[in-house]
């Protein structure tokens, strides 16, 4: 499971992490190391909660991200 979220949903996606998956979660910032957002094919990642552009990924270990690898 992963959520990406804007820095005011952040600690609702954590909230559902720990709910859904019962384990601490692992959060990523989404810019990478030159502080350049990270985008998929169709553009920016957005926040699952408002729309926002996302700043992190709150994943599970299970997830397919890098932070649950």
């Amino acid at each position: 499971m992963k959520i990406y979220c804007c820095a005011e949903h952040v600690e609702v996606g954590l909230d559902n992490i720990v709910d859904e998956a019962e384990v601490p979660p692992f959060i990523n910032n989404l810019s990478d190391e030159e502080g350049e957002k990270v985008t998929h094919n169709s553009g920016e990642f957005t926040c699952e909660y408002c729309g926002k552009p996302a700043v992190y990924v709150v994943a599970n270990e299970h997830s397919d991200t890098i932070c649950g690898q």
